[in-house]
């Protein structure tokens, strides 16, 4: 499975995370809620907790972070996707016409998704200098999706040649700000072109930002997914929920971007077909009273006035000074005919 090239509409992609609060039933109606708010796939995370981290190695105390105080053990304990659950959610998201696939975070998870067919591999931001894993990606010829959250040029240039070296033929890379929630301000949204000829490949978004504004203007500079994180409701709590959208935002999300694509168009000058009689909008010159024939056209008895029906505004001080070949009614568009 491919992810679409650009001509096609976005890819958005519901990422789930552990926003199923350990509730294999709340995890399987997010599934079907995403389908509803019209997601183009689902996205797990596949890993336990010694996948990433041992006991007491790591403590969160940035202020800022929705998880401070929390031990990186525990944090990912509480998060993590039970693997017992992964079967039934790739069929639940089936039977919904939507792909998914995860994020592995070890070669051990990268083994366990292939027994069940997983169709597309992402790369979380943290992993991008992960490696073997890279390798173990890579080596099974699916489609890649790599985000570059805080990663470097040079990091991100040796992790493509990694994947592409062990057999990734289908990279996209994902813009990304890895903090949580992010600043519109630092998203940075011109680096996605230039990414793009960078590395020759497709570029998409995983926006952490509040809201729709910044995946919506990200259209417009050449993405092909937008990865959004998921929520039934932010007031139930989670590890993910205060930057992640509810139901009806990315329902809006799917509609806006949509649109946006829509609007992207071609290069084009001219009237569209909707626009109609748009020359009824335009200016021309009207006799602005009764004129009679020999009459002097004057800034009296002609102004340039809408609709377009008459003689082009550019001609209005030529004709000041020339005479009527006819009578004119006060209302009548002026034609060449009616100068002697």
């Amino acid at each position: 499975m491919s992810i679409p090239v650009k001509r096609n509409r976005p890819f958005i992609i519901a990422e789930l995370s552990g926003n199923h609060n350990r509730s294999l039933d709340l995890a399987l109606e997010l599934i079907r809620t995403a389908a509803k708010a019209g997601a183009s796939a689902i996205k797990l995370q596949t890993y336990t907790p010694d996948c990433l981290t041992v006991r007491g190695a790591f403590t969160i105390t940035e202020a800022s972070s929705p998880w401070f105080g929390r031990e990186l053990y525990d944090l990912y304990e509480e998060a993590n996707t039970p693997w017992e659950w992964h079967r039934e959610l790739f069929e639940a998201a089936q039977a919904e016409g939507l792909p998914c696939f995860s994020t592995p975070f070890s070669t051990k998870a990268v083994e366990f998704l292939e027994t069940l067919g997983n169709p597309i591999y992402k790369v979380a931001s943290f992993e991008i200098n992960h490696t073997p894993l890279l390798q173990c990606v890579a080596q099974t010829g699916k489609p890649v999706i790599m985000s570059t959250g805080g990663a470097t040029v040079s990091e991100i240039d040796e992790a493509v040649n990694t994947l592409r070296k062990h057999g990734c033929n289908d990279l996209t890379l994902l813009k990304c700000t890895s903090a949580y929630p992010a600043d519109p301000k630092e998203i940075n949204l011109r680096t996605i072109p230039h990414m793009a000829a960078l590395f020759g490949c497709d570029v998409g978004l995983s926006d952490h930002t509040l809201g729709i504004g910044v995946s919506v203007a990200s259209i417009g500079f050449g993405v092909t997914c937008i990865e959004k994180h998921m929520t039934k409701s932010r007031a139930d709590g989670g590890v993910d929920s205060s930057f992640s959208m509810e139901p009806d935002e990315f329902a809006m999300l799917v509609t806006e971007s949509n649109r946006a694509f829509d609007a992207l168009g071609r290069v084009y000058y001219g009237l569209e077909e909707t626009e109609g009689k748009v020359s009824a909008g335009k200016r021309s010159i009207y006799a602005a009273r009764d004129i009679a024939l020999g009459d002097v056209f004057t800034e009296e008895n002609i102004r340039v006035i809408r609709p377009g029906y008459g003689l082009h505004p550019r001609y209005f001080h030529a004709l000041l000074g020339q005479r009527a070949e006819r009578a004119i009614a006060l209302g009548e568009p002026l034609g060449v005919q009616d100068i002697q």
